[in-house]
C-alpha cells in the first residue's frame, strides 16, 4: 500500500492528525533495506526535534517529513552549516 505524502503548504489542507499518522505509515513501510537501524533512526529523530528548523514534522531546509529523510539510508542532514547528523550512523 503506498501512502501519497503532500507537499508541505498542503498540510493546512488536511486532518494533521491523519496526515501525520498517513507520513509514520509510510516511514514505516520503506524496505527494511533501504533504512538506517532503529538506534540511529532515533538519534536523528532526536536531533531533528532539536532544531529549529523543524515546522509541522517538515524541515525548514529541504521541505521533507523528517520522519521518512530520517529513516532513509543515504540521506543527510540537510542544513546549510552541514549535517547535523552523527556520520557514524
Amino acid at each position: 500500500m503506498t501512502h501519497p505524502v503532500p507537499c508541505p503548504r498542503c498540510l493546512e489542507l488536511t486532518d494533521g492528525e491523519a496526515f501525520r499518522q498517513s507520513v509514520e505509515e509510510y516511514a514505516a513501510s520503506l524496505p527494511e533495506e533501504r533504512c538506517v537501524t532503529d538506534a540511529a533512526y532515533q538519534t536523528r529523530l532526536k536531533v531533528c526535534q532539536a532544531c529549529g528548523a523543524l515546522f509541522d514534522g517538515a524541515c525548514r531546509y529541504c521541505g521533507c517529513f523528517v520522519l521518512v529523510r530520517a529513516r532513509k539510508k543515504g540521506l543527510s542532514c540537510p542544513h546549510p552549516g552541514g549535517s547535523k547528523w552523527p556520520e557514524s550512523i
